[in-house]
């Protein structure tokens, strides 16, 4: 047997239909020419695209995402990068449960995350800023790097690095000049992760935000609280090209399978 068999074929099918249906409801339902969520719609119209461009605070609240994504996404790749490099390449006591320390967020729950961010940044009258914010979104994005990262220096064949240390280079020439090159691929799946849940990131937001600090996808749940027409379909609709934009990007610089580390070298 040298592939699925028509039943798997069959079975992987409807799952794919099943979780990309939705994804084709929101795309029509952003060009909906009715006041309304109806599905199907009665007509079609750029109608709320037109209307998304000329609502104010929608605007605003993705402008906010769009520039704490780019921060967050630098600063978990300096820290993420740095954190993963010393837990694989040194021997240290404390080394693991220093690991589990950097992964804990991982385990824990978002409300749980959001509300201590809460109650210690608002001691610190930091509560409402684009600061609480960045750091709401390190402790989330950060974890995620230090795991990507830390499998693509695992994935390095030593030999590479004591080669370069044999003909004479300093241990940050070695990093800079021949193991970061290497991991290249995970490095910018970890920017491609990191941007996304930064920009995605909701939970841990709803505690963090301000009135002149709301990030888009908290601005999008108060829209939807009290109005049911398809501009938010609109908007989701763009969200998701611009998700699938990034994707397509990371597959066509290094593949996706080589980026996460499940691919040949």
């Amino acid at each position: 047997m040298t592939g699925p068999g028509p039943l798997l074929t069959v079975i992987a099918t409807l799952i794919f239909l099943v979780v990309l249906s939705p994804i084709a409801v929101v795309f029509i339902l952003a060009f909906s020419a009715d006041s309304f969520m109806v599905f199907p719609p009665s007509g079609y119209s750029l109608r709320w695209f037109r209307e998304l461009f000329a609502n104010e605070q929608l605007l605003n609240a993705l402008w906010l995402s769009l520039k704490i994504a780019p921060l967050v996404t630098l600063l978990s790749l300096l820290i993420g990068t740095s954190a993963a490099l010393a837990l694989e390449k040194l021997d240290f006591v404390g080394r693991d449960a220093l690991r589990t320390f950097f992964l804990a967020p991982l385990l824990l729950p978002a409300l749980v995350l959001g509300l201590a961010l809460l109650s210690f940044l608002t001691g610190l009258r930091l509560s409402g800023t684009i600061s609480a914010l960045v750091l709401g979104h390190l402790i989330v994005t950060v974890p995620f790097v230090i795991r990507l990262m830390s499998s693509a220096f695992a994935a390095l064949p030593d030999e590479v690095e004591a080669a370069a240390a044999t003909l004479g280079a300093r241990p940050s020439r070695v990093i800079y000049r021949v193991t970061l090159p290497l991991v290249r691929p995970g490095l910018i799946a970890s920017a491609a992760l990191s941007f996304l849940l930064s920009f995605d990131e909701t939970v841990i937001s709803l505690f963090l935000v301000g009135p002149q600090t709301t990030t888009l996808p908290v601005e999008m749940m108060n829209y939807v609280q009290g109005r049911t027409d398809p501009l938010i379909a609109a908007l989701s609709a763009l969200v998701i090209v611009g998700t699938l934009s990034i994707v397509l990007l990371v597959e066509r610089l290094v593949g996706l399978a080589r980026a996460v580390g499940t691919g040949g070298a």
